[in-house]
């Protein structure tokens, strides 16, 4: 298919097979030359209200907890949580060799649209096209230190920052974030076929508020039902589950911005299996 007389070469806000949206998928945006970055996994959901900037935090700290240097690109532009899981209220600083992300205080490096506004409530209201470029920027232009692990924090559903991310950076995998009731329906499996379209391995699935473990007696009650994660990941050929557990302490200490300190092994093995993981055999 030729290209529309009216095409404005923004790929990611357009549903055309043509030749510029083939080249642009194997086009990666250069990685800042005084970056480095092992390794890339982005954290995807079908949709929001799953905990999907939660797990990302987590995960982080799970490695980070290894003694692998982690950093976190926020490329949720218009709802960013991060920073805030962090505790960081800063703003980042910028010269001519590109933009410095902010440290956590255990030394994951971040890098969020919260930290370039005045205030950090201020809403961002951009169309799509500036929200791409942007989530570009973040890895072009971003001095990222001596990274083993970078995580992409990723808007749920398959629009345009979900595909930007995909065509632009060097993904090597990703991990499929959602909830026990998302599990019965088709929206998580919208995300695991995009990431199938785009050819990126699903290394995981983290089922979050699986759960809630009495603290009296330790049984588990699935407050939203018998679990389908086993199921879901059998079907789609995901080799590595992982269930967080309801538990209010979570949010709190992530709203204190005190993620670094929760005390939880939900996301070891995950962590494992991305340590281990040697690379997209595509």
């Amino acid at each position: 298919m030729s290209v529309s007389e009216n095409c404005d070469h923004d790929c990611a806000s357009c549903g055309e097979s043509c030749a510029s949206r083939t080249a642009a998928a194997i086009q990666k945006e250069k990685l800042n030359e005084l970056s480095t970055v092992r390794k890339v996994f982005g954290i995807v959901s079908g949709k929001g209200g799953v905990g999907k900037s939660v797990i990302t935090s987590l995960l982080t700290c799970a490695m980070q907890k290894k003694g692998f240097q982690t950093a976190i690109l926020d490329a949720d532009i218009t709802g960013p949580s991060i920073p805030k899981m962090f505790g960081i209220h800063t703003r980042a600083q910028a010269d001519g060799h590109g933009i410095y992300p902010e440290m956590s205080e255990g030394g994951t490096q971040i890098m969020s649209s919260n930290l370039l506004l005045e205030n950090e409530t201020d809403p961002v209201i951009w169309r799509g096209p500036v929200i791409a470029g942007l989530v570009k920027q973040f890895w072009s232009d971003v001095i990222w230190n001596d990274v083993d692990y970078l995580f992409v924090d990723m808007p749920p559903g398959t629009g345009d920052v979900p595909l930007t991310v995909f065509q632009s950076i060097p993904v090597d995998g990703i991990i499929i974030a959602a909830s026990p009731q998302e599990l019965v329906g088709m929206i998580v499996a919208k995300a695991v076929r995009m990431a199938y379209e785009m050819k990126v391995p699903v290394l995981g699935i983290v089922e979050n508020m699986s759960y809630f473990e009495c603290p009296n007696c330790g049984e588990k009650h699935f407050i939203y039902g018998d679990s389908h994660v086993e199921d879901f990941a059998a079907q789609y050929c995901i080799d590595n589950v992982a269930r967080i557990p309801i538990d209010p302490s979570i949010a709190a200490m992530c709203d204190a911005g005190q993620v670094e300190k929760i005390e939880g092994n939900w996301l070891d093995e995950l962590a494992d299996a991305l340590v281990n993981f040697t690379g997209n055999a595509d």
